[in-house]
This record gives C-alpha cells, structure tokens and sequence, in this order.
C-alpha cells in the first residue's frame, strides 16, 4: 500500500487549502448571518454563490465524482486527503460542490442512470442548477435494514404509484432541490434483496408534502432534514433507477464512497477542533498560566493527534482498497471507519469544547456544531451497530472451516 499522495492531488491539496484558509473560513460568519436574515432561511445565500464562483475558477469543483468523464476523474485514495481538508469548515464542502446528499445521488446516477437521465439530472446537479434529496430512512421502522422499508412503489400502466412516510430527508427544504430519488418497495413478495427500488422524482410532484423539519440536537440545516409525506405520487416508468429490485444494490454502491467521503470530512472536523483546542491552550491563562502547560490538556492535544492520524491511515487504507480491490473487498474496512472517525471526531471536538469551557457550548465557536453533528454521524448512514455488526461477522467468517 502506498499512500503518498499523486502529483495531482498535491496540486490540489494546495489549492484547496488556499480556497479553504483564504475564501471558506473567514465566510462561515458572513454565511451564519445572511441565512438568519433571510426571509426563507433554507435559501441559498449569496455568499455560497460567490464561493462557489470562486471554487470554480481555481478548479476545486467537484472533486468527489469518480465515475465517467463527468469529474476531476480522481481515485477514492486521491480524493480522500481533499475531502478532508474541505471537511474542516460546515460549508465547505457546499462550496465546491462536493456536499451530501448530492455527492452521493450524483454517483449512483453516473453509475446506473440512463443517458436521458443523466441529461435531465445528473448534468445540472454536477453544474449546481439543482439540488437533490435522498428519501429512504422512516420514522416508524428500523431502516438502517432496508428489508424494513414500508414505502411502496407499484406499477399502474407506464406509470409507478409512490406512497410512504420518510423523515430525514436531507436537502428537500432547498428551494432550489429538483430532484428526490425515493426508495421503497417494488415487489415485497420476492427475494429478500429485489424487493427494494430506486425511483427519480421531480421535488414539485403532486403528492409529495414536507411535514416539518427536523433539527439535530437543536441546530436546523439550510438544506433542511425533512419528514415527507408521499401520497399517490406519480412518475413514469421511464424514472426507474436501474432495474425493478435493483433499489438494494444500488444502495450498497452508493454507502461505500459516501462512508469515505463521511470519514474524511469528520477527520478534517477533528483537525479544526484540535487547531482551536491548541489556539485556545496556548492563550488562555487559569490559575496563573496557560492552558497548554497543564498535564490534562497536553495529554488531550496528544491523544487527540495520535486518533486523528490512526483514522486517517485507516481510511486511506479502505480507499486503497476501493480503488484497487473494489468495493466488496473494503467492505470491513469501511464499515470501520464509519465507526472509528465519528468517534474519534467526537472525542477531539469534545476535548476541545472542555478546553473552552463557557465558549465551547456557545455559538461563539464552530465547536458546539461541531459536536452536534459528529454524534449526530453515528447513526446516520447506518448506526455504529450497525457497522460493528458487519465488522464481527465478516471476521468471524474467517474462522469457519475451523468450527
């Protein structure tokens, strides 16, 4: 395994990082106060449009797209160190255009959509005409297992009938998402794993109704995270993503760079916390000297250094994999770092909200969004039970000819 980054990635690692020290970062207030001064606080503002102007220009514009000529054409190992850097400010993977659940609805398009769908969809996505959301998670059933999923689609003519309850919905509150690709039930009678579908459907179809929408741990994303209600929505057949019964292998295609994509922006959240963490030791006084001079505090400066490199190790590791071996052959590893770097996010973001104290639970830092979101990662996307689940059975697995 080599993890030195390519001439490329060099290239651009510098590049991004300038765009994020230079443009992102010093927007995040600019940003926080023209959505809470607009009249619908899920528009986009207009200093994103500027961002993103300028993340063009400099060619940081989607960078994730690994599949087709449609992207920078980067492996997952190559984009893994850029995602991490863009990880570091909430917005910044919005900037370039690199944020879920886009990154995620745009890869399993280039993958299984058709060139018609391609054209209507993908291709305003990747220029960010749109926005899109990813309805499968449900209020009423554990759907982390998809053969839970209640949602139905039925075939009526050269017409699919859409009906369920999903709920965090992310991205359907833009006024600018186009697109919902809506899974549910296509033939609940058939083998366990084709019961399941993908349909495309326009955000404005009759029968589709946002309930509300839902905060994590108080704090309301501009995309918003939508409960809806889909009642006798109609699509044609032509919407069909891939095959009937493909729903729950295109969703398994799908999780597996977007876990990656996940880990590295929560390993470039933990570098954000630990540069605050050690701003803050080396300048606040208590009992006489700084922080940074007390035991405790260097002892969560070094844990935290150590976690951050072991994850991110372990994550270049599972991209190798990927590329290389693919998916299917990362499958542990993934799951892993679905766990480990929201942990470990948690933890160096949570030793940092101490090393604040008052100003860490306040919103005068990124720290306290930072620690909602970090534990919030540890159930979306599937649960860390979830994951250690699949880690256990997979090495067990191992170990059965011995039995």
């Amino acid at each position: 395994m080599d993890f030195d980054h390519s001439p490329r990635t060099t290239a651009l690692l510098g590049t991004v990082r300038t765009f994020m020290d230079e443009h992102v970062i010093p927007a995040e207030p600019v940003y926080d106060a023209q959505v809470a001064a607009a009249e619908n606080p899920h528009q986009q503002p207009a200093v994103m449009l500027e961002l993103q102007a300028t993340a063009r220009e400099l060619g940081v514009w989607n960078l994730f797209m690994t599949h087709g000529d449609r992207g920078a054409g980067l492996t997952n190992l190559e984009y893994a160190p850029l995602a991490e850097e863009l990880g570091r400010s909430m917005i910044g993977n919005e900037a370039a255009n690199c944020s879920a659940p886009d990154t995620g609805n745009m890869e399993i398009l280039a993958m299984y959509g058709t060139p018609e769908q391609q054209e209507q969809w993908l291709d305003p996505l990747l220029r960010c005409e749109i926005r899109s959301a990813f309805a499968m998670t449900e209020p009423d059933v554990a759907s982390s297992d998809a053969r839970n999923i209640t949602s139905t689609i039925r075939r009526d003519g050269d017409e699919y009938v859409l009906n369920g309850r999903k709920w965090y919905t992310s991205g359907i509150l833009d006024p600018d998402c186009g697109l919902v690709i809506f899974m549910g039930k296509s033939d609940p009678e058939g083998p366990t794993y084709r019961q399941q579908s993908m349909v495309l459907v326009p955000a404005d179809a009759p029968g589709i109704e946002v309930l509300r929408d839902l905060p994590m741990f108080g704090y309301r994303d501009r995309l918003g995270h939508g409960e809806v209600q889909f009642t006798d929505v109609r699509v044609p057949v032509t919407n069909m993503l891939g095959s009937e019964g493909d729903g729950f292998a295109i969703a398994q295609g799908r999780l597996g760079p977007g876990r990656m994509h996940y880990a590295m922006r929560a390993i470039g959240m933990a570098e954000r916390a630990l540069e605050l963490m050690c701003r803050r030791a080396t300048s606040r006084v208590a009992f006489g000297e700084p922080l940074a001079r007390r035991g405790v505090v260097r002892e969560w400066i070094a844990r935290s250094r150590m976690e951050i490199d072991q994850i991110r190790l372990l994550t270049f590791k599972a991209a190798w994999l990927m590329d290389t071996r693919g998916n299917a052959a990362a499958r542990s590893e993934v799951a892993a770092i679905k766990v480990a770097a929201m942990e470990t996010a948690h933890d160096v973001v949570n030793r940092a909200v101490q090393t604040f104290g008052a100003a860490g639970v306040s919103d005068d830092t990124v720290l306290s969004r930072l620690f909602a979101i970090t534990r919030a990662l540890q159930i979306a996307d599937g649960p860390t039970e979830v994951h250690l689940r699949t880690m256990a059975r997979l090495e067990l697995d191992r170990y059965k000819e011995e039995a």
